[in-house]
């Protein structure tokens, strides 16, 4: 009687370690999800803003005519990015994201990354 009672906690013990690795995978696929998912917003955001700007670019070069697109195409052509990619950079760090070279792209879940913070210093 004692050795069934003892076979039986070890079968539950060991279902129970089976149900934790099972827990920690669906964490870690869940995990994968969430930051895809965040990922995938933020490029559709983008993606909008990118083409919201590319409409209202072209009716404003209609409106104005020719020649004057043509000028405007070759001064949009000649514009310096400079800064625009820290912007990114620091936008997205803002919205929850690692920038740095050891978890780029990675969602932030303990707050403030010091190899984070340390680029945006530089």
């Amino acid at each position: 009687m004692t050795r069934d009672l003892f076979d039986q906690v070890e079968r539950m013990e060991a279902a129970l370690e089976q149900m934790l690795r099972e827990a920690a995978d669906m964490k870690r696929a869940i995990k994968s999800l969430l930051e895809e998912n965040k990922r995938l917003s933020i490029e559709n955001q983008q993606l909008r803003r990118l083409l919201k700007a590319g409409v209202s670019a072209r009716a404003e070069l209609a409106a104005a005519g020719p020649a004057h697109a043509a000028s405007a195409e070759r001064r949009e052509e000649s514009h310096s990015y400079v800064g625009e990619g820290y912007d990114n950079l620091a936008r997205l760090y803002n919205e929850g994201f690692h920038i740095c070279n050891v978890y780029y792209g990675h969602l932030r879940t303990e707050g403030d990354c010091l190899f984070c913070l340390a680029f945006l210093h530089k």
